[in-house]
């Protein structure tokens, strides 16, 4: 008997604390199952927003005269230094012909910069250039080299004597 009672008094608190757990269970989970388990309807991942886009124009600010020639002298002047190292190797032969394309084009800059007197004595450097870069595109084998360094560097000295920034200040444009 006292077996028996003993199972009963067990059997309940089984029971009884299964019932404790199931309405716990219902109380406290069923929302969240509920909203796990329902299907949500289908929102649009990315929503699609009209752009609309008016075109601004930004003014460049305004560059002065001697601010473009400084620009450009500067310019021409570190590919003139550049062709001069260049040519000091015979092994750079495609790197001279596009410093001294480089400092030509740059060199032409200039010209609209200048009064007339001044574009003149550039027309003449101008074409001093030209005549060192068809010399160094003719000179396959770098038996010339020595040569066409030293008229880089003479038309450097006499572009930097005759069209420097300060002798030139007062005839731009």
């Amino acid at each position: 008997m006292i077996k028996m009672k003993y199972q009963k008094s067990k059997a309940k608190r089984i029971a009884a604390s299964f019932m404790v757990g199931f309405i716990c269970l219902n109380l406290i989970g069923c929302d969240a199952f509920v909203r796990k388990f329902t299907r949500k309807p289908k929102k649009d991942k990315y929503q699609q927003e009209e752009l609309v886009l008016a075109p601004v124009e930004y003014k460049a600010p305004e560059t002065t005269p001697e601010q473009k020639y400084r620009q450009s002298f500067l310019y021409w002047k570190s590919w003139q230094d550049e062709l001069i190292e260049a040519l000091l190797t015979p092994k750079k032969r495609k790197k001279a012909i596009d410093c001294v394309s480089q400092a030509l084009k740059n060199l032409i800059d200039l010209r609209p910069l200048l009064d007339e007197k001044n574009q003149k004595i550039l027309d003449k450097y101008a074409q001093q250039t030209i005549d060192l870069k068809v010399e160094i595109q003719n000179d396959i084998y770098g038996n010339r080299l020595d040569f066409t360094r030293l008229s880089a560097e003479r038309i450097r000295r006499n572009v930097l004597r005759d069209l420097s920034i300060t002798k030139v200040k007062g005839c731009l444009k």
